[in-house]
C-alpha cells in the first residue's frame, strides 16, 4: 500500500509540474493508446486453438474428479467389507461371556440337568441374537417337499409310505436364510 502511495503521490507532483499544454498532449497520448489496444480481431484457428484448451482443461478437471471419486469410493467399500460383521460380533459377546461362565460353573457342577438348562439358556439367547440379525431357519420337517434351491440331498431311503416318495424324511444339517437368501443349503435325506 505504501507503494502505491508513494506512486501516486509521485504522480500528483508530476502532473502539477505539467504546464496545460503537457497535459493535453499526455492525454492525446493516453487516448490514442486506448485506440490501439482495442480488441484484435482473432482468426477462425486462433478460436478453435482457445476452446480446444479450455475443453481440455475442462476434460482433465473432470477425470481428475472422477479418478478421486473412485478412489475414494473403492476405500469406503474396503472398510465397509471390514466393519460389516462389527454390529453383529457386538451382539455376539454377550453370548461367548455366557459360555465361559458356564464352562466355570461347569467344572464345580456334578448336577447334569442343571448344566443342560443352562447351555439350552444359552442356546436360545444365541439363536435370539442371530434371528434379530436376520437368519431365519429353513423349513425341513418330516414330509416336507424336496426343493433343490434349498435342500441338498445327501442321500435316499426307501420308503413304504407312498406319500414320503420324493420327500424328505430326515435332515442331517439344517439349512438358514439370511433376509431371503439362503446362506446354507439343509442337507436332506429323501424317500425313494
Amino acid at each position: 500500500m505504501k507503494k502505491k502511495n508513494k506512486a501516486q503521490e509521485n504522480e500528483e507532483v508530476v502532473k502539477d509540474n505539467l504546464t496545460a499544454e503537457e497535459t493535453e498532449a499526455n492525454e492525446a497520448a493516453e487516448a490514442q493508446n486506448e485506440e490501439i489496444e482495442e480488441p484484435v480481431e482473432l482468426t477462425a484457428e486462433e478460436k478453435l486453438t482457445i476452446e480446444v484448451a479450455e475443453a481440455k482443461d475442462k476434460y482433465l478437471r473432470l477425470y481428475s474428479e472422477f479418478e478421486n471419486f473412485r478412489r475414494r469410493n473403492a476405500k469406503e467399500r474396503i472398510d465397509l467389507i471390514k466393519t460389516a460383521s462389527q454390529d453383529l460380533m457386538a451382539d455376539l459377546i454377550p453370548t461367548i461371556d455366557d459360555f465361559e461362565r458356564a464352562q466355570q460353573a461347569n467344572q464345580k457342577q456334578e448336577d447334569v440337568e442343571v448344566m443342560k438348562e443352562g447351555f439350552d439358556l444359552i442356546h436360545k439367547k444365541l439363536l435370539k441374537t442371530l434371528e434379530a440379525k436376520g437368519l431365519k431357519l429353513m423349513n425341513t420337517e418330516k414330509g416336507t417337499a424336496f426343493d433343490a434351491d434349498l435342500h441338498e440331498a445327501v442321500t435316499q431311503f426307501p420308503v413304504e409310505e407312498e406319500e414320503l416318495k420324493g420327500k424328505i424324511i430326515d435332515t442331517v444339517e439344517k439349512g438358514y436364510f439370511l433376509g431371503e437368501k439362503v446362506v446354507r443349503f439343509a442337507k436332506v435325506v429323501i424317500g425313494a
